[in-house]
């Protein structure tokens, strides 16, 4: 949660690769920290380390969609920006082969389970050598328009890259009329009022959704159910978990984001009504037992192709220049605030009304379909200032978008 606010200033004044970089030893030292803390035996030194992976975590959250978004192209900049959940779901994965009592969840070979988290941390410290400069960020931000140039050719492997080059140049002569935008302007600017709402109320619906919920208390779920060998049920929710959002990236620029918000979210919500009722009936039917088995299945199957994945980048895309990091730092700590507090409070709430527990996820997460049906704009295939100009034009009465060139501007119909 901490962390999330580091991004704005770390992204703005670092630049979104450096950021990432100095993120990087964050981690590093959370893994070395881990490490050793049972060899010196000081709950003191394993609490540093789970305050800077904590860190670590909000920074990376807030960073890596930003970075993402401003290197893609239009055209693929859903399916790339997805690769942040990719990345976390084979983390996730990798941690529930690693932590098997048979491996490294032992008694003797957790501190090596905590500390492996430096290893891969350390590898990113020297490949991000390789990873190129924000164009975006170069351009908009420094004004440095031969390196954004050579970059872009870099990216997009061609010359051509005139047409990007304007539009990003046309957002940058926008952006100097205008004050940079900090959490506390974006809050208050009531041009930026609707993005806001919806970026802080699709990533409350991607925490309260019940999703960590599945992920944290599953083998105790699976437990109540009668699940034979719970751990491995556990495993295997990991693994439809990682298969799903690999289909996410096929789908996500086929389709649209809206429609696979909505479809994740409804399907979700009609999951955790299953999931109620084969918990309920599973004294009179043992049976229900692989019910509410696949009920979680399918939970997670659904949550990884929309709300999973979107809720990261779509941020990015709502934003222009000025207000984009400020607007991730701010989502990022919305969705940690109902992370921490799904996860305080789910096991207190179960205990007081059992299975009941899901159907205030079902509620939640039909809520927030209608929310995404009605109020999410679309942005795939669209670009950045398309996207702008579209929160623009409905504050404006008797405007339309007009092609203008590669760029839609707004245009009044009538005076206003």
């Amino acid at each position: 949660m901490l962390g999330s606010f580091a991004v704005n200033p770390l992204a703005s004044h670092l630049g979104r690769r450096n950021g990432m970089w100095v993120n990087t030893i964050f981690a590093v030292l959370a893994g070395i920290l881990m490490g050793f803390s049972k060899t010196a035996s000081s709950l003191e030194i394993l609490i540093a380390g789970r305050f800077f992976i904590g860190l670590h975590c909000g920074l990376v959250t807030g960073l890596v969609p930003l970075y993402l978004g401003e290197i893609s192209p239009t055209s693929f900049r859903g399916s790339i920006g997805s690769i942040h959940q990719v990345s976390a779901v084979v983390g996730i994965f990798v941690a529930q082969i690693l932590s098997l009592e048979l491996l490294m969840g032992s008694e003797k070979m957790w501190p090596l389970l905590l500390g492996f988290t430096a290893f891969p941390s350390l590898l990113q410290v020297f490949l991000m050598y390789f990873c190129v400069k924000s164009p975006r960020f170069l351009l908009i931000n420094l004004s440095k328009k031969n390196e954004t140039k050579k970059v872009l050719v870099h990216l997009r492997g061609t010359a051509d890259v005139d047409t990007e080059m304007k539009e990003m140049l046309k957002e940058q002569h926008a952006l100097q009329e205008e004050k940079p935008v900090s959490i506390l302007n974006l809050i208050c600017m009531p041009s930026l009022r609707q993005p806001l709402i919806i970026s802080l109320v699709i990533h409350a619906s991607q925490m309260l959704s019940g999703i960590n919920a599945v992920f944290y208390y599953s083998t105790a779920i699976f437990l109540k159910a009668e699940i034979q060998e719970p751990v491995y049920a556990t495993i295997g929710v990991g693994l439809v978990n990682f298969i799903f959002v690999i289909l996410s990236l096929f789908l996500v620029e086929r389709v649209g984001r809206k429609v696979l918000l909505f479809i994740g979210l409804s399907g979700m919500s009609l999951c955790s009504i299953f999931i109620v009722v084969s918990l309920l009936l599973l004294q009179e039917l043992p049976w229900m037992g692989y019910v509410s088995m696949v009920a979680i299945f399918g939970f997670v199957a659904v949550y990884e192709i929309g709300p999973g994945p979107i809720p990261w980048f779509l941020v990015a895309e709502l934003f222009n220049q000025g207000a984009r990091s400020s607007a991730l730092a701010l989502a990022s700590f919305t969705n940690w605030t109902f992370n921490f507090l799904v996860g305080m409070y789910f096991p207190r709430i179960e205990e007081l009304i059992g299975p009941y527990v899901f159907i205030i996820f079902a509620v939640l997460l039909l809520l927030f379909s209608i929310f995404t049906y009605h109020k999410l704009p679309e942005t795939k295939g669209r670009s950045f200032n398309e996207i702008s100009a579209s929160f623009r034009l409905m504050r404006i009465p008797g405007a339309q978008l007009v092609q203008d060139g590669e760029v839609q501007a707004l245009q009044a119909t009538s005076e206003v």
